[in-house]
């Protein structure tokens, strides 16, 4: 690859056409070296020519790419302006829509290889789309060092010229050492290649890769991540085809995604019950595989059923020797088909990132099936899916080996686990299923490519499911003899946002939004008991201070506002305005909150003042708890002691009491059914709230004493404790 030099002259401008070009390539994605001087110049009819829109740089981009498709650029511009729509070949947007429109074409074509992500002038190519992509117009080049200069050397290999490298300036382009890309840019291009990222993750996966870099993307760290994931994938394909996996009896269209527990020093351990055998983990798209280490080979596998719905459960578990609950090391596995929980630990010394790993993507599995079941997808929209995990595994996998990163709760790199997560995730899902309804792998090029922005019979390409055939991974045979020649319509569009990419905005807007709100959440939160009870006594002054209010009322210390207070309430239920009464609530406080909002707008809300207890040592507090302890408990047994009275009523222990029970329930039937409800209410209301009345205390007195007399009178129900067996536990 040829020299970069500085020259402010000649930006802008290209100085002359391409000069050879042999008749055939060796390879598509073969390494630039320097041109034979003897080289005839090109024909007219395939020559490129500067578009006036595009900067110096965004033109260099789009001659490479017209090189990797072999279509001229003046022909690439003619397609875009006589195939896209108005909407995306508007002035402000031409340069970036144009550059979009090359840029997919290249990435798809470029990708047809097996090995184009270990090619370094591939990865070159991509970042510098990035590049163009944040400066695409003439107006926006900038006036620093450039990018790329021009040099009188050109690159050339045994067979030909670089096609990723050869433009109408005859120069090889390379990566600006302090140029980065932001996460628009990324955004924008990387999903275009289904390997690199995905639409839903492209978001989390920037953020992972820029997390030390000021969120700008350097392209040593992109090419370190593209490394990462040829080897990932060469790693797994490898896997696939090896006979070191006899025993785990993969039927058609199961790939291995990862392999555990292979290396001494870090083993991986399955408990079943109190016992516990070393062995090798394996992680396929339907199942988890587990071979027991015996003598120097491994046992038959045992297997987990990921696919079926059999009521798994996967989450993070304490494990240890004997059974005991150490270590948080361990994933539990339940499901119908095993008697007893399993757990797969990976014992580690600092962490439990292995564990957390592992957990990650057996869970995105289940989810992908669960998603397959729900949406009840067939054949190639089945596959689709599954690639599409598939290849999120890989990039999760790329990512962690190549920077030791770890996905959090919001920000998996991995689409269904995401989906799931999100508020709002289940749009994702809905958005993901109406596109998957759209493919369609019989399309030819032209009804593909005409019909991606027409709005009707749109047919969406399958890029992942092709992307995985392209590296060896065969999930669907019937559609790896299809589709090779149809131009990708994937999740981006070319000056577009699709359904599915606006979903995931929407997700990401909702997330931003909880976490502000849970940081409030995290801000208020206060320790100990008593100090909580203070905050929420404060909280609830209003609702105890009307309760207080009405308690005065009911006690007759004041028999005028009392007896005031019950004739208003009375002719209320009389004249059946009560149920008006909880409405009135609803619409005084939905004033209240306008009226808040119209004359506090802009104003931060005053803190809540709280005044705390005092402050009590530990041993106090221990006291207090204990004592809270207590009263919780007498609680309950109260509880259980009123309905084992009423168990023993029902079923008539005491006869001469079940037969009063009886005959109350028969009347208080009769008058639910023959009286009024609003007479009803009245009379239950008189009787409560005159119970203190002076002219009532005595009988209301005696009513209630004889009503506890013969209450304590009644027995309780038996209850017998059945203790479990203590061998039953233990196998």
């Amino acid at each position: 690859m040829p020299e970069i030099t500085e020259n402010k002259n000649k930006f802008g401008t290209l100085e002359s056409f391409i000069r050879s070009q042999h008749s055939t390539w060796k390879s598509l994605l073969s390494r630039a070296s320097r041109n034979s001087s003897d080289a005839d110049p090109p024909n007219d009819d395939t020559s490129n020519h500067l578009i006036p829109n595009l900067s110096s740089f965004a033109n260099s981009v789009v001659a490479r790419c017209s090189k990797i498709l072999q279509i001229p650029t003046q022909e690439l511009q003619h397609r875009f302006e006589r195939e896209l729509p108005e909407s995306v070949k508007q002035p402000l947007s031409y340069a970036r829509n144009f550059l979009e429109f090359c840029s997919y074409l290249a990435l798809f074509q470029a990708s047809r290889g097996p090995d184009y992500l270990s090619n370094n002038e591939f990865r070159r190519l991509s970042y510098d789309m990035m590049l163009a992509w944040e400066a695409p117009d003439a107006e926006s080049e900038p006036l620093t060092k450039e990018a790329t200069s021009c040099s009188n050397q050109q690159a050339e290999d045994e067979d030909g010229w670089s096609l990723f490298y050869s433009s109408s300036t005859n120069t090889a382009v390379q990566v600006d050492e302090e140029k980065t890309v932001g996460p628009e840019a990324f955004a924008r291009i990387a999903p275009a290649c289904a390997a690199i990222a995905d639409i839903i993750t492209v978001h989390n996966l920037f953020e992972a890769l820029t997390s030390s870099s000021c969120h700008r993307l350097h392209f040593l760290i992109y090419d370190k991540y593209l490394r990462s994931l040829d080897k990932v994938i060469k790693s797994a394909k490898n896997a696939s085809g090896s006979t070191l996996f006899s025993n785990l009896q993969l039927v058609e269209g199961e790939i291995i995604l990862d392999i555990d527990g292979t290396v001494p020093t870090q083993p991986v351990l399955q408990h079943i019950g109190i016992s516990a055998w070393p062995g090798r983990l394996t992680l396929t798209n339907y199942a988890l595989y587990f071979e027991s280490l015996g003598v120097g080979l491994y046992d038959k596998a045992s297997r987990y059923d990921l696919a079926t719905d059999m009521k798994q459960v996967i989450k993070p578990e304490l494990t240890g020797p004997l059974g005991a609950r150490l270590f948080d090391r361990a994933v539990m596995y339940k499901s119908i088909s095993v008697s007893e929980p399993v757990y797969l630990e990976f014992p580690e010394f600092k962490s439990n990132s292995r564990r957390d790993y592992w957990l990650d993507i057996c869970i995105e599995i289940l989810h992908v099936h669960k998603f397959i079941r729900k949406y009840n997808l067939k054949e190639m929209q089945q596959s689709e899916v599954l690639a599409r995990a598939i290849l999120g595994i890989f990039r999760y996998r790329a990512v962690r080996e190549a920077f030791h990163i770890f996905s959090s709760q919001y920000k998996s790199l991995l689409v269904f686990n995401l989906a799931e997560s999100l508020p709002g995730g289940d749009l994702i899902s809905e958005a993901l299923y109406s596109r998957l309804a759209l493919l369609n792998a019989s399309a030819t090029q032209d009804d593909v490519l005409g019909s991606s922005y027409a709005g009707q019979n749109l047919k969406i390409f399958p890029v992942s499911l092709f992307t995985l055939s392209r590296h060896g991974f065969i999930l669907q045979k019937e559609a790896v003899m299809s589709g090779e020649a149809i131009f990708p319509v994937g999740d981006v569009w070319v000056g577009e946002t699709n359904p599915l990419e606006i979903a995931v905005k929407q997700s990401i807007w909702d997330k931003g939004r909880a976490e502000a709100a849970q940081a409030t959440v995290d801000q208020v939160k206060v320790e100990g008991i008593d100090t909580n009870i203070a905050v929420m006594k404060e909280l609830l002054f209003p609702v105890i201070k009307c309760a207080e209010r009405l308690l005065l009322l009911a006690s007759w210390e004041d028999p005028v506002k009392s007896t005031v207070f019950l004739l208003l309430t009375c002719y209320v239920i009389h004249r059946g305005w009560i149920r008006y009464i909880l409405p009135s609530i609803f619409v005084f406080l939905a004033v209240f909150m306008l009226w808040c909002r119209h004359f506090n707008k802009g104003k931060p809300l005053e803190a809540f003042r709280v005044m705390p207890p005092p402050h009590r040592n530990a041993v106090e507090l221990l006291l207090a708890l204990q004592e809270l302890v207590s009263q919780i408990e007498g609680i309950i047994q109260a509880g259980n002691i009123i309905l084992l009275k009423i168990r023993a009523l029902v079923f008539a222990m005491l006869p001469q009491a079940s037969d009063r029970i009886a005959l109350l329930l028969v009347f208080m039937a009769a008058v639910l059914a023959f009286l009024p409800i609003r007479y009803l209410t009245t009379l239950i209301f008189v009787e409560a709230f005159t119970r203190q009345m002076p002219l009532r205390k005595d009988s209301s007195d005696r009513l209630v004493r004889r009503a506890r007399e013969w209450w304590i009178r009644i027995p309780a129900a038996p209850v017998q404790l059945i203790k479990t067996d203590a061998k039953k536990k233990k196998k």
